[in-house]
Parts: C-alpha cells; sequence; structure tokens
C-alpha cells in the first residue's frame, strides 16, 4: 500500500463542513510484569466547527489505573510531527506530553512493516469504510521514562506498539486485540460490527498475526466479547487462531468517545491483560502462544451497565 502514507495526519485536509475524528496513540508494555502505558493523542472535529486536540493518559499497574486527560484548541501537524497538542509532540522519534503532575518522554523504534488493517488501498481514501486503522509499528521497543507523581518509571526495553486512526463515525461496537510475545510473534487485529442504517452488520475483522517474521493476513471471525474478556476464532490464508483475552474488572479504564456529530460510545481497555492463542495452519498440530501480562483488550460500545468505571472526561 505504497499509496497510503500511514503517518500523514488527515484532519488538516477535512473540508470546514465535515466531521472528523484522528488518534495516534502509543501502547507500551514492561516485559515481564503487569505494568503498562495507554498514550493516545487525538483529534476531534464536529462539522462546521474548529479541531480541538485531546491527550488521553493511562498507566496500568496491578491495582487500579491510573488516568488523566488534557483538551486544547489548535492541534497541528507540522515539522516532521504526526500531531501536536498544546505542548505535546507524537512522531517517528517517539512522544513528548504532560498533564500536569504526569510528565513522559518517550523514544520508538521499529524495524516491522507497517500493518494496513483495510484489504485496499483505495478504503483508505473512500467514504466507506467510516473508520479507518492501520498500524505504523504493530511491533516497537520503546525507551525513556513515564513520571506519575513522585514516581517515575523507564521504559527501556518496553514492547508494544504504534496505532493510527480516523474517521467520520465510530464502529456501532468495536473490539481491539494486540499482544506480543517474548520471542516477537504479535497479534495485531480491529474487529468491528457497522451501522448501515436500521441493520448492524456481523462481525468483521480486519488484521494479522505474525509469526516468526511471516505475516498472516486474517479475514474471517467469530467472537463472543464481554467487558472484561474475550474469546475468538480468526482465519485467513490456511490460518486459524483460536484465543482468550482476559484481565480483571479492576485493571480496565473506561473512557467517554464521542462521533463528530456527537453520539457516544463508552470504550474499555486493559493494556494489561493476559492473552492465549492456539495457532494451527492447514489444520495441522496447533502451537501455542502467551502474552502473560501485556495483551491490549479495547471493547467499545454502546451499552452504559458494563460495571467499569468510566473516566470523567467528556469528548469531543
Amino acid at each position: 500500500m505504497a499509496t497510503v502514507d500511514p503517518t500523514a495526519a488527515r484532519f488538516p485536509a477535512v473540508p470546514a463542513k465535515a466531521g472528523l475524528y484522528e488518534s495516534f496513540y502509543l501502547k507500551l508494555c514492561h516485559p515481564s510484569e503487569p505494568l503498562a502505558a495507554w498514550i493516545r493523542y487525538t483529534v476531534h472535529k464536529r462539522p462546521g466547527g474548529a479541531p480541538t486536540g485531546s491527550l488521553w493518559f493511562t498507566l496500568f499497574a496491578s491495582d487500579a489505573p491510573r488516568a488523566a486527560k488534557l483538551t486544547v484548541p489548535g492541534p497541528a501537524s507540522e515539522d516532521g510531527d504526526w500531531l501536536r497538542v498544546g505542548s505535546a509532540r507524537i512522531g517517528a522519534d517517539g512522544a513528548v506530553g504532560s498533564i500536569e503532575e504526569i510528565r513522559w518522554d518517550i523514544g520508538l523504534e521499529s524495524g516491522e512493516e507497517p500493518l494496513f488493517h483495510l484489504p485496499a488501498s483505495w478504503m483508505y481514501r473512500a467514504r466507506l469504510p467510516r473508520t479507518k486503522l492501520l498500524s505504523p509499528a504493530p511491533a516497537a521497543r520503546f525507551s525513556g521514562w513515564i513520571a506519575v507523581g513522585g514516581e517515575e518509571y523507564s521504559v527501556d526495553g518496553w514492547r508494544g506498539m504504534v496505532g493510527h486512526n480516523w474517521g467520520a463515525q465510530h464502529a456501532e461496537r468495536w473490539i481491539w486485540l494486540h499482544g506480543i510475545t517474548e520471542d516477537g510473534d504479535w497479534l495485531d487485529a480491529g474487529i468491528g460490527r457497522v451501522k448501515i442504517g436500521p441493520v448492524t452488520t456481523p462481525w468483521v475483522v480486519n488484521g494479522a498475526l505474525s509469526i516468526a517474521g511471516d505475516r498472516h493476513r486474517l479475514r474471517r471471525v467469530s467472537v463472543t466479547e464481554h467487558p472484561s474478556q474475550c474469546t475468538f476464532r480468526l482465519a485467513g490464508g490456511g490460518m486459524e487462531v483460536r484465543g482468550t483475552v482476559s484481565a480483571a474488572p479492576e485493571r480496565f479504564v473506561g473512557w467517554v468517545y464521542a462521533d463528530p456529530d456527537g453520539a457516544e460510545h463508552h470504550s474499555l481497555n486493559c493494556s494489561i491483560a493476559e492473552m492465549r492463542l492456539s495457532v494451527s495452519r492447514g489444520g495441522g498440530a496447533a502451537s501455542e502462544l502467551v502474552v502473560p501480562c501485556g495483551a491490549a483488550y479495547e471493547l467499545g460500545m454502546r451499552e452504559r451497565d458494563h460495571g467499569i468505571e468510566v473516566q470523567p472526561y467528556p469528548d469531543g
């Protein structure tokens, strides 16, 4: 997909009368402990309105996550930065930012090619699908530090990913799965149900499994999802992946996500979940991949009775 620039910000080219949301995000995990950060740099633009920028920060640990959000006017994409929100920035070399007593200065590197979740480049330019998803770095290594209050965490050697999405409307319901093993194998999958008029589609998956550097596209899915756990079957190209991902409910963070038109979802995320995969090819013997405490499970929904505490920050 050479015609698609995976890190070009889309919001500067959006017509004044149109709406858009856009997000660049990092998920980085300690290599052996239940400790992770999930940091998002976002733009939200209502139809006819000016764009605003937000920083979203979550530190996941063995107890409840620590979360914060900051929204300011005038987001920008210039001078090599993918996105600037106030004095914070994210780009190819890493991310810097702060929200009150929370600060971070993170470097990143990746030898992986970007992962384009959608199957064709024209889909990133077309009106549909209304959500575009890709991963500039589906497997990355990080360096630097994060400071939360009076405690500082070195993130040297932490592993994870860098993502980018944008669109005019969130999926009606979505799941995001990401996990990277100690050996560097990884799964990165976006799963969604889309509302078209009065009809909501079945689950659709776009993603890949990488084993020993070989990527396997995943295009078929069956899934049973709950707020703190998910069981799934993904398949494509003769590869079958059966898996589970789960964490204790108190390890999830809940956020309000708004569409440009003002409609809202709740998004639940845990970046220190356990992921277990059983992988087989062509009906052969299955191999097991395990991410004990560094996988991401995100579930987006309309419901409000999921039992996860939602952060007190509006969106849009």
